[in-house]
């Protein structure tokens, strides 16, 4: 039976997890306060499928576990080009998190900050310039960044919802 399991799995992309950030948080109740941890987590395949999620828990590896679990529910798919880079230039906001993400030319790898470099290298993002405006809470960058890559559209996409060609879009005359 654990080999039916295994040519199963065989088939889909090895899910890929990395821990962003564990923060303490502390509840204040009648006898004084429970502490927590919340950690965001970011789970891809690094082929175009990204999630975020976050888990709370007493303890780290339980609020781990439940972030990996919510990012594996909150999953898209990233539009990538076929240089591995954006499409097109985009801005993600979130809450007071506002993230400027910018196509880069290949060799130029990922240059961002720390939270939405592991979102870029599990989305499968190799050439990027991201810029964090705003906030510094590692939870709205990420949150911000996540929300800017799916309003990424390709150009096929948006020269057949114009219906028009893409060539055309780009202001290339046809023969």
């Amino acid at each position: 039976m654990a080999r039916n399991n295994k040519q199963e799995n065989a088939g889909a992309p090895e899910l890929q997890e990395r821990v962003v950030y564990i923060n303490r948080v502390a509840k204040t109740v009648k006898g004084g306060r429970r502490m927590a941890l919340t950690a965001l987590v970011v789970v891809g395949d690094g082929n175009g499928n990204v999630g975020v999620g976050m888990g709370k828990s007493q303890e780290v590896p339980n609020a781990i576990r439940k972030g990996t679990e919510d990012a594996k529910k909150n999953m898209f798919h990233v539009t990538l080009t076929a240089d591995k880079t954006l499409p097109h230039e985009i801005m993600g906001e979130f809450g007071a998190g506002r993230v400027l993400l910018k196509p880069a030319v290949p060799g130029t790898g990922i240059i961002t900050g720390g939270p939405v470099r592991a979102l870029m290298e599990l989305a499968g993002v190799e050439n990027v310039i991201a810029k964090s405006l705003g906030t510094n809470n590692a939870m709205n960058i990420v949150k911000a960044a996540a929300e800017g890559l799916k309003q990424m559209e390709s150009p096929e996409a948006v020269a057949q919802r114009r219906g028009i060609t893409v060539g055309h879009m780009f202001g290339k005359k046809e023969a």
